[in-house]
């Protein structure tokens, strides 16, 4: 069947039940932690109890002489891991880059200085409480707000923006915080690690189990060809597993010294110290206009903290050059390092954060303007990339604001502070846009197409909870009208052919293209054998006069009923399968980014209700609508951007880790006191896809959606929650003290 952009698509874009569900509803779905091996040990790693200093000494005795206790690793026992050679998709990525253990000096509280291995958890457990440290302790710095350590770096320009905003006759010039927030979510970072003497294989905790090969044959000095990481099914990451962290090389030590089967599952506390977060930013924004609401200028300047040892940049300033029309741009960034563990990506990295602080800046212009924020986004819509020069693949985000400004009800806004109401309570209505790069990876996939009439689709990347095993059966059911339910799926293992990361909302756009050629060579060959073997009613007929679709193999002039199931031309042909490969280029220097500027808009409006005399904000409604390219799967993809929005309800009411200023702790480290939103926090939710395939991008159109419903939620909340309370938050999450301290207008 052809899957051109014009074509009827029989599977494709259609609501799917996901063909994993019934495994993982039935307890039968197998995470890191659930796997067991014969000689199974346990392994608790031992954390550091000072943010800052030298660690001296290291008292092991009571431990190693506890029951069940095999082994203690520590600085001078643990062996030599070695650092990676820079970070790359396709040889390897760390955030944190010093290796465990490599010296005694302490950078962050909780890091690593010791592991216990054991019988069970419970042994280990005790012994790593048992384990006496003695530190040298030097000054810590975990303080939230933040000046850049090194002059600012230009990240674009274009224009005079400092001379446009100063004779500008509108203008804000504002300054957004937003916290750290960690990933927490409900699976713990896992690593079970066997060696043989000669091949290690991990199974993980992972959304790249490609990258952690490159990683690992690195970093334990081993070829790539010694080292399978498997990872079939992953309670979630939202970003926090696409890399190594250190844990994984303790456990690769562990099975190393032991010669047995480790397993290491990191604590709830532990996931807020040693395995990422996204880290604070401080953004000052200004922006000016003309009284019509045309913008003459547009200055963000951000930074965010990063660890001691390491450079992570959040990127909140990506999409900031090219999201509104403006001749003056000027983005820059920098770093301030704090005593904490090294941030990492969060569900949308960069963007998520950015986009608060330019839509907000967005919003307060229009109420200084007093113009509505949706008109003055629309008189600011951009003909091309403006960063660039390059034309956009596909752009509809006015499209996306006039349509969710229908569904929401907009036209019945008024525009006073306070000046709507709704059975007793004053309701606040804002609006944000969000924008999400388009991003495809290299990716390998193979088909087989069976002699008992059932398909069987692999590739080496993985499913991270979003659906990518429904929608690779898809995409072969699309191609070859065999049922879904007799489509076998192979993801999760560095064995089979190499697949993209399960990140930046690329995992769908980049196996589209691998997993038609492979499908297509499948049926190729079939079709040849269909002409050739004796026994098929097709012998000696040209292979470009025969067609398959359906399950079947048919004329082209023939309806697909009148031709046979492709099982027996295999039957005649003494074949098991007929199978084929297909692979796809991509990456962050994809050669069509040269050409097109390719990127995912949307737009959320919000709904709060504020009740002053007890001082409740709530989130009641959220409409979003998203131009996402083609939808694979609706129902999957309705799932991921509701999911986005509860956390960024989350993130404008709620998420922020507090580090305490005395020890340089996580203070919040558990889910009793990291506050997330939950079902009962949870707003009537709207979504809409908008249905413009982005065929410049790949065959059937579809672009990444996963982050984008993230971003410019929380914009659109505290727009919100100033039009209901005139309190003006510019540092989430908001807070009571915030609202009952009163604002302005």
């Amino acid at each position: 069947m052809s899957t051109t952009s014009d074509a009827v698509l029989s599977v494709i874009g259609r609501p799917q039940s996901r063909i994993d569900g019934p495994l993982k509803v039935s307890g039968h779905a197998t995470y890191t932690s659930d796997v067991e091996l014969p000689g199974l040990l346990v392994a608790v790693p031992v954390g550091s109890t000072v943010a800052s200093g030298r660690l001296t000494s290291l008292d092991i005795a009571d431990a190693e002489a506890m029951p069940g206790v095999h082994a203690v690793l520590h600085r001078a026992n643990i062996g030599r891991f070695y650092r990676i050679s820079g970070n790359s998709m396709e040889t390897g990525y760390v955030d944190e880059a010093r290796p465990p253990f490599e010296d005694d000096i302490i950078r962050y509280y909780g890091q690593y200085i010791a592991l216990v291995i054991a019988d069970t958890f419970e042994s280990a457990s005790a012994a790593s409480a048992a384990i006496k440290a003695r530190y040298e302790i030097t000054p810590h710095d975990v303080r939230a707000d933040l000046e850049a350590d090194d002059p600012p770096k230009v990240e674009n320009k274009r224009g005079d923006p400092d001379r446009a905003f100063e004779a500008a006759s509108a203008k804000i010039d504002a300054t957004y915080v937003t916290p750290t927030e960690t990933h927490n979510p409900i699976e713990l970072h896992a690593s079970t690690a066997q060696w043989d003497g000669e091949t290690y294989t991990f199974y993980e905790t992972t959304q790249s189990i490609s990258i952690h090969v490159g990683t690992l044959s690195q970093m334990l000095g081993v070829p790539k060809e010694k080292i399978r990481v498997i990872s079939r099914y992953l309670g979630s990451g939202f970003g926090g597993k696409l890399w190594v962290w250190p844990h994984t090389l303790l456990a690769a030590a562990a099975t190393r010294q032991t010669g047995r089967p480790v397993k290491l599952v990191i604590s709830r506390k532990m996931m807020f110290q040693n395995v990422g977060h996204r880290p604070v930013t401080q953004q000052r924004v200004r922006v000016s206009a003309e009284r019509d609401g045309t913008l003459t200028s547009l200055q963000h300047d951000y930074v965010n903290h990063t660890a001691i040892a390491d450079e992570y940049q959040e990127s909140c300033g990506e999409v900031t050059p090219l999201i509104y029309s403006t001749p003056n741009v000027r983005v820059t960034s920098g770093l301030a390092r704090r005593n904490v563990g090294s941030p990492t990506a969060m569900r949308g990295p960069g963007a998520v954060p950015g986009l608060y602080a330019i839509e907000s800046a967005m919003n307060e212009l229009a109420h200084e303007l007093q113009l509505d924020p949706v008109e003055l986004r629309l008189r600011n819509e951009p003909r091309v990339d403006e960063s660039t020069g390059l034309p956009f693949s596909s752009r509809h985000l006015v499209e996306c604001l006039r349509t969710g400004a229908d569904r929401f009800g907009w036209s019945q806004r008024t525009p006073g502070v306070g000046s709507m109401q709704r059975d007793g309570l004053t309701l606040g209505w804002g609006v944000a846009a969000c924008v999400w790069p388009g991003i495809r990876f290299s990716a390998t996939a193979n088909v087989d197409l069976r002699a008992d009439g059932s398909a069987r689709v692999v590739c080496g990347t993985q499913d991270i909870g979003t659906g990518t095993y429904t929608v690779l059966a898809q995409l072969v059911a699309e191609e070859t009208g065999i049922p879904l339910d007799r489509i076998e799926v192979g993801l999760g293992d560095s064995v089979l052919p190499p697949g993209p990361v399960s990140g930046g909302s690329a995992a769908t756009a980049s196996v589209i293209p691998a997993v038609f050629e492979a499908v297509r060579a499948a049926i190729k060959l079939l079709l040849s054998r269909a002409t050739a073997v004796d026994g098929s009613p097709f012998k000696g007929a040209a292979d470009d006069e025969l067609a398959f679709s359906a399950a079947r193999v048919h004329r082209k002039d023939d309806a697909p009923e009148r031709g046979v199931p492709f099982g027996e031309i295999l039957d005649a042909a003494k074949m098991r399968a007929a199978s084929g490969t297909g692979s796809a280029q991509g990456g962050f220097d994809d050669p069509l980014k040269k050409r097109y500027s390719i990127y995912s808009y949307g737009a959320h409006f919000a709904e709060v209700t504020w009740q002053p005399e007890m001082a409740r904000l709530r989130v009641s409604r959220v409409v979003t609508v998203i131009d996402g390219g083609r939808i694979i799967n609706p129902r999957a993809a309705r799932s991921q951007i509701e999911g986005a929005v509860v956390m960024g309800v989350g993130m404008a009411l709620f998420e922020h880790t507090t580090y305490d200023r005395h020890t340089g702790a996580p203070v919040n480290s558990n889910l009793a006191d990291y506050i997330i939103a939950s079902n009962a926090d949870t707003p009537e939710l709207d979504v809409t896809f908008l249905d413009h395939p982005d065929t410049l991008f790949n065959e059937l159109g579809a672009r990444g959606i996963a982050e984008i419903g993230l971003a410019g939620v929380a914009a659109a909340i505290t727009g919100a929650t100033h039009h209901a309370t005139g309190v003006r938050v510019r540092k989430l999450p908001i807070m009571i003290e915030d609202l009952l301290a009163g604002g302005h207008a």
